[in-house]
């Protein structure tokens, strides 16, 4: 069952994106790991040669020192000014562990001719995105991945029917042509993703390449309901599993095995156990089934017994009870003492 629910609560949510060049990226991961840790912050964040991209969650006042000091900090010499940075909130904490990772890429596409520190399409902001979308000569694509855009996408949109990212590549090649398609229009869920696909789409040869400045995210944020063309709900990576309009959390649940989102009617589907499988990925067995059905009874146990399971609240809790059994063996050897 989902735990994590919107509103404005003592969690600060920040996604953040910027394309900028970072030779120094390995160099940058131990002193933004130290400062996030020390003020408890969770997350992920993923550094690159090609920029950071990631989303974090603490206080408000931990949230804003990381954003201020990744903003105005000497070690990075102001190149993550004027990221993209988007906040939500939760009412309790959406994540278990912080990561600072290093990757190859921060949004994976293995195409480098698709720069977006050098070219990008147009951006629209989300109150005029309605109107792009409705002219009759756009070709509107989403650049998410299958299982995203089938919990919720806008009216009309292309489904690339992509697994990861990469295969967007082949998608281009096999259904879209910049002599045929002169205006596409794409999105994803923060905005990154489409940022990188419009640079592809730019150096094939495509003329009037547009995306959607701050990704769905910032539309379900700014396009009041009765006014969307959203349809469904939008997935997020973390335990909100996904979000509706005004960014309330949505209804959406992971499966524990196949990490594929939920919605009500898959919970109902007869092959649905929970925490264990979903239609998707009964019948499948393996090692992945084992650890989930595993999973679901640690936690069946401990939710028995009142104690924490997940993350870093599991861990300290694990530790508080050994120091707690560890303090009662000394008490017990020093009352033997005394009454010899």
């Amino acid at each position: 069952m989902k735990t994590v629910a919107q509103s404005a609560g003592p969690v600060k949510v920040a996604a953040l994106y910027k394309f900028v060049a970072l030779p120094d990226f390995e160099a940058l991961q131990p002193e933004i790991a130290a400062f996030c840790e020390a003020r408890h912050i969770r997350g992920t964040l993923l550094l690159a040669p090609e920029g950071i991209n990631g989303t974090i969650a603490g206080t408000p006042e931990a949230i804003d020192q990381l954003v201020a000091w990744l903003e105005d900090g000497n070690l990075f010499g102001g190149r993550f000014r004027n990221a993209e940075i988007k906040y939500s909130a939760a009412e309790t904490m959406p994540f278990y562990r912080m990561k600072v990772r290093l990757k190859a890429e921060i949004v994976t596409l293995r195409a480098p001719e698709a720069d977006p520190s050098k070219k990008v399409g147009t951006y629209v902001e989300p109150e005029n995105w309605n109107d792009l979308i409705a002219q009759e000569d756009v070709v509107l694509v989403d650049t998410r991945n299958d299982y995203e855009y089938e919990i919720g996408t806008f009216e009309g949109a292309l489904d690339p029917a992509t697994k990861t990212f990469t295969e967007f590549k082949t998608y281009v090649t096999e259904n879209l042509d910049p002599a045929r398609d002169k205006k596409v229009a794409m999105f994803c869920t923060g905005g990154i993703r489409c940022e990188k696909a419009s640079s592809y789409l730019l150096s094939k040869g495509f003329e009037e390449v547009f995306h959607l400045k701050g990704g769905i995210l910032k539309y379900l944020e700014k396009v009041p309901q009765e006014n969307s063309r959203w349809q469904g709900e939008c997935f997020v990576f973390d335990e909100r599993v996904s979000v509706k309009h005004g960014l309330e959390v949505g209804e959406a649940e992971l499966c524990r095995a196949c990490r594929q989102p939920l919605m009500p009617a898959d919970r109902a589907h007869a092959d649905f156990i929970d925490g264990v499988q979903c239609a998707r990925c009964a019948g499948e067995g393996g090692d992945k089934a084992r650890r989930a059905a595993a999973r679901q009874q640690q936690i069946e146990l401990a939710a028995a017994k009142g104690l924490a399971h997940l993350g870093d609240d599991a861990q300290s809790a694990a530790l508080a009870r050994a120091r707690a059994k560890k303090a009662k063996r000394q008490a017990d050897r020093a009352r033997n003492l005394a009454n010899k």
